[in-house]
């Protein structure tokens, strides 16, 4: 019986061994867009007021085309490009989510990880070797939150050196 690891040349990638990246649920990009729909109508609401005063009123054409092209690029860009959270190899890092704490250490660095629920919001705390803390809300993250809890425990023990039997 042989105690290492399986080869990578079965073509598939081992559980853990790729970057993994979790992407902002659909829930929490829609109010991003909409404090941005909210903001374009602000400023189309100001450059109408300002074509009373003689500005042209193609400004407020041009403004409000590029608005909505900007929205939906914003749309775009958080729905299917912006990683909140990269599990990899070497640690993690979290993005755009306010109150995490540490936002990138090395899987070494991680002491403990345990869930929690503060204000009934579901999340995963990492505890760090010098007391610091991370903390993840899963419920921001698009996905399952146990497939996140999974990979995470994958990571954290490649990241001690340990190999399941």
């Amino acid at each position: 019986m042989s105690d290492a690891a399986p080869s990578a040349a079965s073509g598939a990638p081992q559980p853990g061994t790729t970057p993994t990246e979790y992407r902002l649920a659909p829930t929490v990009a829609v109010r991003f867009v909409g404090a941005a729909l909210v903001l374009l109508a602000v400023l189309v609401l100001v450059a109408t007021a300002l074509v009373a005063t003689g500005l042209p009123g193609d400004v407020v054409v041009v403004l409000a085309a590029l608005g909505v092209l900007g929205v939906l690029a914003l749309g775009w860009w958080l729905r299917s490009r912006l990683a909140v959270v990269r599990f990899d190899d070497a640690g993690y890092r979290v993005r755009l989510v306010r109150g995490a704490g540490v936002k990138q250490a090395a899987w070494s660095e991680v002491q403990e990880a345990q869930t929690a629920s503060p204000r009934g919001i579901r999340c995963i705390v990492l505890r760090l070797v010098d007391g610091r803390t991370t903390t993840i809300p899963v419920d921001v993250l698009a996905g399952d939150p146990d497939e996140v809890v999974r990979e995470l425990q994958v990571r954290l023990r490649r990241g001690e050196g340990l190999r399941p039997l």
